[in-house]
């Protein structure tokens, strides 16, 4: 312990467990605090005296050449009409609930608000993604078990379809 710290109840909380468990309720709390944010990070600590996780984001800058940007605004006469479902989190897209089932939905079908379209995996973890609108499906835009990013478009969805 450093000149300036004092011991905290965590830090008996933590002995109390044991160094195993308490390193790996840490490791949750961090992998918990990278999967929430939008972008990872350039560094992550776990300490376990007073028990401490740093997680720490680069500040935003321009794209090194090569890594992903998001897409430019298109030009709205080229642009799919509709309402877009973007993706929350950074992952990868899968259009079934399992390898040979069938889609959550194909173009065409008719969604309702708070149903779910697809699944984004992120750290082993199943994410569902709903429709936050009703209507008809228009363009699916990212193929099965592809990469995605926060905040790319997935699903257009044609709200006055809804018939």
């Amino acid at each position: 312990m450093t000149d300036g710290q004092q011991p905290s109840a965590w830090d008996g909380a933590l002995a109390g467990l044991g160094a195993r468990d308490a390193v790996a309720i840490l490791c949750r709390g961090l992998a918990d605090a990278v999967q929430a944010a939008p972008r990872p990070p350039s560094r992550a600590c776990v300490r376990l005296g007073n028990a401490s996780i740093e997680v720490e984001w680069p500040a935003l800058a321009e794209p090194a050449p090569g890594a992903y940007a998001p897409p430019e605004a298109a030009d709205p006469a080229t642009e799919a009409a509709g309402h877009t479902v973007r993706a929350e989190l950074v992952g990868t897209f899968y259009r079934r609930p399992e390898p040979g089932a069938k889609p959550f939905v194909e173009v065409g079908d008719l969604v309702e608000p708070g149903q779910q379209v697809a699944i984004v995996e992120a750290m082993k973890l199943m994410n569902p993604v709903t429709a936050d609108v009703g209507g008809r499906v228009s363009h699916v835009l990212v193929d099965d078990a592809q990469s995605v990013e926060y905040d790319q478009p997935l699903i257009v969805i044609d709200q006055e379809a809804d018939e």
